[in-house]
């Protein structure tokens, strides 16, 4: 959809100086559409008006292929308000065209070529220029964009499908290209909802120099990365996971940025986006600059950034990378390479109030959207408001069950009975936040395996395992993330370089894993029990967590109906057991609603034949008890018959 061409013929500006008030505060949170370039119309010719901060700079012009490159052709002029923002109009230049800004600055002589930090679209790596690009789109997700509030709603079932858009499929008769946006819209989605996901996570699409960074190397944070294709391209693929009721989350790195020459670092000639300060500029962990978020300019900058993804593509959330590196001036620093904020602690005081700021601003403008911290810390109040001294975020990456949960499940099960205690500690910790559970990319890179090589044993118990893994996973509290690959055991640790090993899709113990996936995604999404009261300790009760010889754990999960009751036996041993009582609230029928060991899903078929009597025998300090039959290596899940 084309829209009309701001007229800028009697100011020459898009920039006000309420606009510029609130740049220099640190609260403008739409600055994508002040500065940049933006295709406008002045003294009835068409053109395009740029702005760039550049506040150290004494010369700064726009070079293009429409100039030849030539620095000082066309010069922007400063504006006279200390605001640092050159600006200026260019006739006869609009979409598609390649250009960057040449900047002088006042200090060592120094020159350089510039890409846009605003830039909506950008030459395709390791080509480094801008393009002048109108974002334009009709949307066809109205009906969507009216009932995510429901669907990101902290009592919903959200199940999210960790994804990396460059590998999820490759195309190896065309030299293993990656598919484009619009190539992978209707795959991925018909994908996803016979999965029974509901939202999928993209690893940052941002524009991005480092292929192998994965995105989180991110340097323009206002475009999608020009390899699959165009921001409409983009738009497309989010517009069609909506229509197939898919919610859609980006991964977005306020933390760090690289430091290729042509992007932020030393823009005009100073420190302008990193730290000034040479203990906080550099993040000795990712070799990058650290945003100084003590300078307002920059805050604005990533408000903005976070602010565009929902606006302009209609995206669902936003995780946020490495909240932990934030939070901590000591972050990946030894002694005497940090310096104390100005109380003598190690809290980053600017990064707490920037990301209250983020957190507050979003909510306000998109109340229906979630944004979601990786943090790896005991950081208190992560999502808590902010006006009870929270950080404000609505869900948390829970590291912690993770690294316990896989620690756990890559012990030889004769050795588990000593360390049960992995297995259930995350529940004294699980109702302090609203936690995500993730299996993500982290955990399968790096030379740390495949999540199915992580298990122990031959074959048929790697697979055992790491279905019991996933039963556990989807009846523990905290809504769930699993990155791709996982869902149907692919053997092999992910490589962006390469696609999934979709060819073990052709083979029944890997379409069982898959099933398994399926099925418990959809009975996460029908059973209240499972979601409602995630965050809230009624809805988790102990059974028993005390059988550590047999290796056997027991619990209820409940919904805020009276009958939403469901009842979790973990097997974690190889071991099958017959006639294991488990004490249950009330009498009647349990039905077995899913079983890891059923032959369907690869396992070697024993069960309840469908569900157990309740009898009147005491156990667990319940007056109901069941006879089960625990298969090896196993999750059985039953419900009362009928609930």
């Amino acid at each position: 959809m084309q829209q009309a061409l701001p007229d800028i013929t009697r100011t020459r500006s898009l920039i006000t100086d309420y606009d510029v008030y609130l740049f220099r505060q640190g609260s403008h949170s739409r600055l994508y559409d002040r500065l940049g370039s933006h295709p406008a119309v002045a003294d009835g010719r068409q053109g395009t008006f740029f702005a760039v901060w550049a506040p150290n700079a004494v010369e700064v012009s726009v070079i293009g292929d429409f100039n030849g490159w030539k620095a000082g052709e066309n010069p922007l002029s400063l504006r006279n308000d200390d605001s640092g923002i050159w600006e200026g109009f260019l006739p006869d230049i609009g979409q598609g065209t390649l250009y960057k800004y040449h900047i002088r600055s006042r200090y060592n002589n120094y020159s350089v070529e510039k890409g846009d930090p605003f830039a909506r679209f950008w030459e395709i790596p390791p080509k480094t220029a801008s393009i002048i690009w109108d974002i334009a789109y009709t949307w066809r997700d109205r009906a969507w964009m009216r009932g995510r509030e429901e669907e990101n709603s902290p009592d919903a079932p959200i199940s999210i499908y960790e994804v990396h858009a460059g590998s999820w499929r490759k195309v190896p008769e065309e030299e293993n290209r990656s598919l484009s946006y619009r190539e992978a819209a209707d795959e991925l989605a018909e994908y996803l909802v016979d999965a029974g996901f509901t939202h999928v996570e993209f690893l940052p699409i941002m524009e991005h120099p480092f292929y192998a960074s994965w995105g989180y190397q991110t340097l323009g944070y206002f475009a999608p990365t020009s390899r699959y294709g165009t921001p409409q391209d983009f738009m497309h693929l989010i517009d069609h996971l909506h229509q197939r009721g898919v919610g859609v989350i980006l991964d977005w790195v306020p933390s760090h940025f690289p430091a290729d020459g042509y992007g932020l670092s030393y823009f005009d000639g100073t420190y302008l986006y990193e730290h000034a300060l040479p203990d906080r500029r550099y993040h000795p962990e990712w070799k990058s600059y650290v945003f100084n978020l003590a300078r307002n300019e920059v805050r604005s900058f990533l408000l903005s950034s976070a602010v565009f993804w929902l606006d302009r593509y209609h995206i669902d959330g936003l995780r946020v990378d490495a909240v932990s590196s934030m939070l901590y001036l000591d972050y990946a620093r030894g002694a005497g390479e940090w310096t104390p904020n100005t109380y003598g602690g190690r809290e980053n005081l600017e990064a707490i109030g920037f990301l209250r700021k983020v957190n507050d601003t979003v909510h306000a403008n998109f109340p229906d959207v979630l944004v979601i911290a990786e943090e790896a810390t005991s950081w208190p109040g992560v999502t808590s408001p902010t006006a009870t001294g929270g950080l404000g975020f609505d869900l948390k990456w829970n590291m912690g069950w993770m690294h316990d949960t896989l620690d756990y499940f890559t012990l030889d099960p004769i050795l588990r009975k000593y360390r049960l205690d992995l297995l259930t500690f995350s529940i004294w910790y699980a109702f302090s936040e609203r936690y995500v559970l993730p299996l993500s990319h982290d955990e399968v890179v790096h030379e740390k395996s495949s999540l199915i090589g992580k298990m122990p044993g031959d074959e048929w118990r790697k697979r055992a395992n790491l279905r019991l893994l996933y039963g556990y996973m989807f009846t523990h509290p905290g809504k769930k993330l699993l990155f791709m690959g996982g869902e149907f055991g692919q053997w092999s640790e992910w490589s962006h370089d390469a696609g999934l090993e979709r060819h073990l899709l052709q083979y029944s113990p890997h379409q069982g894993i898959l099933q398994w996936v399926t099925d418990l995604n959809r009975l996460y999404r029908r059973e209240p029990a499972l979601h409602e009261r995630d965050a809230d300790p009624e809805g988790f009760e102990w059974v028993d967590f005390s059988d550590v010889d047999k290796s056997i754990a027991s619990y209820l999960r409940r919904g805020r109906s009276a009958d939403d009751v469901v009842l979790v036996a973990c097997n974690c041993t190889p071991v099958p057991r017959y006639n294991y009582r488990v004490g249950v609230p009330f009498g009647g029928f349990w039905e077995e609603v899913l079983n890891s060991d059923a032959v369907e899903y690869g396992g070697s078929g024993v069960g309840n034949l469908g569900g157990v009597e309740a009898e009147q025998v005491p156990a667990h300090g319940r007056p109901w008890s069941l006879p089960l039959t625990l298969p090896p290596l196993a999750v059985v899940i039953l419900a009362p018959e009928g609930a």
